[in-house]
């Protein structure tokens, strides 16, 4: 079946491409969707099957890819939402890219190598600068130069990662570098080999993750791409970029850097939420606003991951329902901006009473996305401090709520300036008319959250532990 995806992935890719029509190209992305769609089931109903020697479908990437699915079926819905006002020139480009985008993502969620991971995290970056260029301006082709550099050299310092560990592998009897066989065989390797992989690995992929110290990237990424995709990227690769880390760290986790690699993810993620903080509390763009949380959001995982214990938990569910939060709140801004035409926070302004569904999504998305009930990530963050007072990171707790004081209040000054303040840059004008169904996804989305919040599907939390039950506890 992997096989037979990338095969219809690939035509479909190539279709859109070359058949300049944009209702055929309508017709080809349902089809994708489709194709998607039955892949997934494919998935959570072969559960632990190998397939192509590389791709093994565990509880792992099953989560990620239920989620990538979902926001994948709003994002090209939105995707047409945004062409439709637009000149179509593009269009076949953009949804080429796309496919190719979901496609790489699809498989590098179960990628069972470190090199087949590392192959397909490329090609997430050559497929991802298409999208981040699409509007051809100069801050665009910046943004996507910037990107094909940075992520390449992120991919490139992850490439000395791998080949460090298949340095520290040899003569260890194992013949691949699966993650399978490093786990086996790696607590009789040369701990400073492991320490220097571990290393690049976490650097290199930070990149994807949107974690300090290669956030950048993201930041820049997200700003500068069409609104659907900004909510892909901040949440099905930064989901990719933490797959990519947290496999890693789980083969290496009974060795003896064990407690070297959890120093080093909390001093990662307390970085993140430094960095995520001082820009937040400066920025006027609201896509950068947003790229700047998923900053934070990857900070607090990192935290959670270094803590251990019910931390492991609490990360994969954070990403989860951040990953439902962030991408309903880049389709709004989408939205904002075909009614505004324009980005910038302080010439936006009364959405509230231009466009009610719009200002009710960046409401309840507020609450959300600060964690503040009834959101499920209240959940997630309450489990997180849990553990951090449990192993006695008291500095680490204060310092992050801390830290979280200042996101919140950033976040919320902008956001009810957006809906309810009087705007800088008009008056009374006529505005573009939205139907409010256009953002049905977003309520769908924000909906879940907050179910999640008072009860967590046992299919979820089974998933979830099974996840994690390889770390020590």
């Amino acid at each position: 079946m992997v096989l037979y995806y990338y095969i219809a992935a690939l035509i479909l890719s190539m279709a859109a491409l070359f058949i300049k029509k944009q209702s055929v190209t309508k017709i080809i992305m349902t089809v994708f969707l489709l194709v998607q769609l039955l892949f997934t089931l494919h998935i959570m109903q072969n559960s632990g099957k190998t397939e192509l020697t590389y791709f093994t479908f565990d509880a792992l990437g099953t989560i990620f890819l239920i989620v990538l699915t979902m926001i994948s079926i709003a994002v090209v819905y939105h995707g047409f939402r945004y062409f439709s006002d637009r000149s179509p020139e593009r269009f076949f480009y953009y949804h080429s890219a796309l496919i190719g985008l979901i496609a790489s993502i699809t498989g590098a969620y179960f990628a069972n190598d470190v090199t087949a991971v590392w192959v397909l995290v490329e090609a997430t970056t050559l497929t991802g600068s298409v999208l981040i260029y699409h509007k051809k301006t100069t801050t665009a082709l910046e943004a996507a130069w910037k990107y094909i550099f940075l992520c390449s050299t992120g991919i490139a310092i992850a490439y000395l990662g791998i080949l460090f560990l298949s340095m520290t592998m040899t003569g260890l009897g194992i013949q691949d570098l699966s993650f399978e066989s490093i786990s086996k065989v790696a607590a009789h390797a040369n701990p400073l080999y492991l320490k220097i992989a571990f290393l690049f690995v976490l650097v290199g992929y930070s990149t994807k993750m949107e974690l300090f110290p290669m956030h950048t990237v993201g930041i820049d990424a997200n700003t500068e791409a069409p609104s659907p995709i900004g909510g892909l990227i901040s949440t099905g690769l930064v989901n990719l970029g933490f797959i990519s880390i947290f496999r890693v760290y789980i083969s290496l986790s009974g060795t003896t850097i064990f407690d070297w690699m959890n120093h080093i993810f909390i001093i990662v993620g307390v970085f993140s939420l430094v960095v995520a903080a001082g820009y937040e509390l400066k920025v006027r763009y609201s896509a950068r606003m947003l790229a700047y949380s998923s900053l934070e959001n990857t900070g607090l995982v990192a935290i959670a991951i270094g803590v251990g214990g019910i931390g492991y938990y609490a990360a994969i569910l954070l990403l989860v329902l951040h990953t439902l939060v962030k991408s309903s709140l880049f389709f709004q801004t989408g939205q904002m901006y075909r009614i505004l035409n324009t980005h910038m926070v302080d010439e936006s302004g009364n959405y509230m009473k231009i466009y009610p569904a719009g200002g009710l999504v960046f409401l309840i998305g507020l609450i959300c996305i600060a964690a503040i009930p009834p959101s499920g990530l209240f959940v997630a963050e309450f489990l997180i401090f849990k553990s951090l007072v449990s192993s006695g990171h008291w500095f680490v707790l204060i310092l992050s709520l801390f830290l979280l004081a200042f996101i919140i209040f950033a976040m919320s000054t902008r956001i009810l300036k957006m809906v309810f303040s009087r705007p800088q840059r008009f008056g009374d004008e006529d505005f573009i008319k939205l139907h409010p169904v256009e953002t049905l996804s977003q309520f769908i989305f924000l909906s879940i959250v907050i179910f999640i919040c008072f009860y967590q599907p046992q299919f979820l939390v089974d998933l979830i532990n099974q996840s994690i039950a390889g770390l020590p506890k």
